[in-house]
């Protein structure tokens, strides 16, 4: 037994307990939630990222700029691009997020992010943290709100995904204890599970939603899951209204499936790593991840972005500008939502409803064989300017029915 090597695993452990220790003092002593009708000037940032994340952001960018014409106008709302996201120039200073971004960052109420590259082993690149998961944890984005919606098979979910705990908070910092042993480590506090699972039942609350539904595995991952699920029942006591129950995370990749069961499901909360997973499944039957829409939610900040990858393949084949846009569009309705324009909020989705599932008049196939994404938006932006806009996506449901 190599003793030395245990010693060294203990004192890593140990530091990262202390540095957990002081997140959530932090947690317990966060501001309470901005309120964004009392901002004189609101600003909105554009984090353009790696990859197609320039051109899919450069879209929204389009459609937020029409939407809110008359806000930009009147000085009330402002949009601008933070510069620095980018693969190359995280990596020349060995941060993945440089510390003059992360100040400009702060600067914005809330973000529109493109997607940005995370180095696997073998790449040229240093060994970075996910730029999501960093920014997550410095803005303290501990709500991941993941909608789907196909209203023609009454499917309409809210995924809250708990965002800075689990595997992913600590990820990067396992140990390879000898030649023989890694380990990795797994966190989950009451804190953390309690804020998450209260955003849920506040968002079913003010949705008219019935039920909510916690996802674990809490029978064979018996203390972090334990913690999570009982952290859920705390909170649902506080919502009698609402009914609140559980399900285990590998059931309910089967049920999504169900074309029975799943109607039942309307607002899910999970533990990070299976939020990820499920709401990939889960934005297939919209018509994948590259139509899916993501919003990070904390008291002070907020950043909504694409739920797919930075597709360096794209790139490299020069196919760039036939990106889908849909999901950072989608991501752009729901920041409109977040910052208070509902209605802007929802006449968004309803052209992309009619656009991508309904009328389909240009199909994205991330080739030459199909539109560019700046057609696409353009289609998208037509619909928004038809009168017939509301009229047409009720028509979409009651054929769909």
């Amino acid at each position: 037994m190599d003793n030395a090597a245990i010693e060294r695993a203990k004192a890593q452990f140990g530091k990262l307990l202390e540095d957990q220790m002081r997140r959530i003092e932090k947690v317990l002593a966060a501001p309470d939630w901005i309120d964004y009708s009392k901002v004189e000037t609101l600003r909105i940032g554009i984090l353009a990222g790696d990859g197609i994340g320039p051109f899919i952001a450069g879209e929204a960018r389009r459609i937020l700029e029409l939407l809110l014409s008359d806000e930009v106008r009147s000085g009330k709302i402002v949009i601008n691009d933070i510069e620095g996201l980018t693969i190359e120039n995280r990596s020349a200073h060995g941060k993945t997020i440089p510390d003059d971004v992360l100040e400009e960052i702060r600067k914005y109420h809330v973000t529109l992010k493109g997607p940005t590259y995370t180095p696997r082993v073998g790449d040229p690149w240093p060994n970075l943290e996910s730029c999501n998961v960093a920014m997550r944890k410095e803005l303290d984005l501990f709500a991941n709100l993941r909608p789907v919606r196909i209203p023609t098979q009454g499917i309409d979910w809210a995924f809250f995904r708990e965002n800075t705990e689990d595997l992913y908070a600590l990820g990067p910092y396992g140990l390879e204890v000898d030649d023989n042993i890694t380990v990795d480590f797994r966190l989950i506090s009451n804190p953390g599970s309690e804020r998450i699972a209260r955003l849920a039942f506040d968002y079913a609350r003010k949705n008219n939603r019935t039920q909510v539904t916690c996802v674990t595995k809490a029978n064979i991952i018996k203390t972090t899951d334990g913690c999570f699920l009982k952290s859920f029942y705390r909170v649902a006591e506080e919502y009698p209204e609402i009914n609140a129950d559980d399900w285990y995370i590998d059931i309910m990749t089967a049920k999504l499936v169900d074309e029975k069961r799943r109607r039942h499901f309307q607002v899910l909360v999970l533990p990070n790593l299976y939020g990820d997973i499920l709401t990939d499944e889960a934005a297939e039957f919209q018509g994948g991840v590259g139509t899916a829409g993501s919003a990070n939610i904390g008291k002070q900040y907020a950043m909504f972005e694409a739920i797919h990858g930075s597709a360096p393949r794209m790139v490299e084949e020069g196919r760039v500008q036939y990106a889908d846009p849909a999901s950072m569009i989608r991501a752009a309705s729901m920041l409109l939502g977040h910052i208070g324009f509902p209605e802007k909020s929802r006449n968004l989705d309803m052209a992309l409803d009619i656009c991508a599932q309904y009328e389909r008049k240009l199909v994205i196939t991330g080739r030459p064989t199909g539109p560019s994404g700046t057609e696409f938006t353009d289609y998208v932006m037509d619909w928004l300017a038809d009168s017939k806009l509301a009229m047409t996506w009720e028509k979409y449901i009651r054929d769909g029915q």
